[in-house]
């Protein structure tokens, strides 16, 4: 199993759960990170560092973003690991206004 960034992430890309990865398994890209399956360990250490709730254990992403398995598995090939804390977009937005803008169906898509 491998961990998954989702929906949250677009637009924002916070770095905190990189900043917490023992095994540089993140790749940075133009509007979100990726978690590269193959490096990940599943070691839980990114998800309660992530200030959006933006990852999952890849057998519990909600349905609504099922899609971004497939995204961060083909993504990471693209871009450059990262394996520190870099300052998050400035479009980045805290929870709860993402939270307002799904429930709105204002959420930026992806890609």
């Amino acid at each position: 199993m491998t961990y998954v960034v989702t929906q949250y992430c677009v637009d924002c890309r916070y770095t905190d759960c990189v900043e917490v990865c023992p095994v540089e398994a993140f790749h940075l890209g133009p509007r979100m990170v990726y978690i590269n399956p193959e490096t990940c360990i599943d070691c839980d250490a990114c998800v309660p560092a992530c200030p959006v709730s933006a990852i999952y254990p890849e057998d519990e992403v909600p349905d609504k973003w099922a899609n971004y398995t497939e995204i961060n598995a083909n993504e990471c090939e693209n871009f450059p690991t990262l394996d520190e804390k870099i300052d998050e977009l400035e479009t980045a937005k805290p929870i709860e206004e993402l939270e307002a803008l799904e429930e709105e169906g204002k959420l930026p898509t992806y890609p």
